[in-house]
């Protein structure tokens, strides 16, 4: 999906395309369908996992939301043992500290809000 800044690059010359790809992605947020959204594995056999967005993705008060989607990801959700001890703006990253295992199925949905 384009963001709105790529929209403005793109058809600055082309006011009329603009507002119909303008409309095309409101019309898609107003229906959920957004570019803030993914999904992670946490890293086996290391204490922290990395996510790195697109540049500009992630802000000063950018709050990311997870959601297990397999059992091992749950029980690590709901141990408490999952949270974010970093966050660098300007590189675009995130850093989850968790439970250092060898599970490889600790898989959630993410969203970044903000």
């Amino acid at each position: 999906m384009s963001t709105i800044f790529d929209l403005v690059q793109e058809n600055s010359n082309e006011p009329m395309e603009w507002l119909r790809k303008m409309a095309r992605v409101l019309n898609g947020a107003m229906r959920g369908k957004t570019n803030n959204t993914g999904t992670v594995t946490l890293t086996a056999n290391s204490a922290t996992t990395t996510l790195t967005f697109s540049s500009g993705q992630i802000g000063n008060d950018t709050v990311i939301h997870f959601m297990p989607t397999t059992a091992n990801a749950a029980t690590e959700f709901g141990a408490g043992t999952l949270y974010v001890s970093a966050r660098n703006v300007a590189g675009a990253t995130f850093t989850i500290t968790h439970v250092n295992n060898a599970q490889a199925d600790r898989t959630f949905l993410y969203t970044l809000v903000g």
